[in-house]
């Protein structure tokens, strides 16, 4: 996608808009840029905007003052997050970083609102959005206790594919080994002997400038 009208217009929620809505949606929507290792947002901050990825990769995490970092999700083109801080009205309680530069839609708070009081499939679109995010993380902590790094880095790959969370992805992923161990929390080099696996198993393909999903099915199933 090429600026924030192009994500609002092809988004889930977007296409449903009146015309007046998707006005008032690009009126209040306005875009930044992050080069590679940027916080896009940070924990603890006042949550103030609902955020959509125009292009490029983010990584959801929680940094302790100890030192140590998890990973919780990726974000990519297409994706948006936030609605669940921006409805509580509370402080952020994760990082978002840029693992490559990123450009990024920022949606003010009175238009978030604003929609949700005048469309109905706008709400619609949310209550799918929290329902889909809620089951990818019970996912992720499924696999966190039972699967090999082999396995959730496959389960990670499959999850970036989401069709509510993710609309925006494409079957080459344009994603280094360093970022896909950023994404997973682990070296990249182990994130490499993972996509060695996924390759012999006829379900990845390394290419130049990113991996090619040749079996998403296989990916999702991988480790049972």
């Amino acid at each position: 996608m090429k600026n924030t009208e192009d994500l609002i217009r092809s988004s889930l929620w977007g296409q449903s808009l009146t015309e007046e809505q998707l006005a008032k949606a690009l009126a209040g929507t306005t875009e930044r840029s992050y080069a590679a290792g940027a916080f896009i947002c940070m924990k603890g901050e006042p949550v103030d905007y609902w955020m959509g990825v125009i292009d490029g990769l983010g990584k959801m995490a929680s940094h302790w003052t100890t030192g140590k970092t998890t990973s919780l999700t990726g974000i990519s083109t297409g994706g948006w997050f936030g609605e669940g801080s921006l409805l509580k009205s509370e402080a952020r309680r994760y990082d978002v970083m840029a693992i490559r530069e990123t450009r990024v839609a920022f949606m003010n708070r009175s238009t978030f609102l604003w929609l949700m009081d005048n469309s109905i499939p706008f709400n619609r679109h949310l209550i799918t959005q929290l329902n889909e995010r809620l089951g990818q993380f019970i996912g992720m902590m499924e696999n966190e206790r039972m699967l090999d790094t082999d396995a959730r880095i496959a389960r990670g790959l499959a999850a970036l594919f989401n069709p509510v969370l993710y609309p925006g992805t494409n079957r080459l992923l344009q994603i280094s080994q360093e970022e896909l161990g950023y994404l997973a929390g682990v070296s990249r080099q182990r994130a490499n002997q993972a996509l060695k696996v996924l390759e012999d198993a006829g379900l990845v393909r390394n290419e130049y400038g990113g991996i090619h999903i040749i079996d998403l099915d296989g990916l999702r199933r991988f480790g049972d």
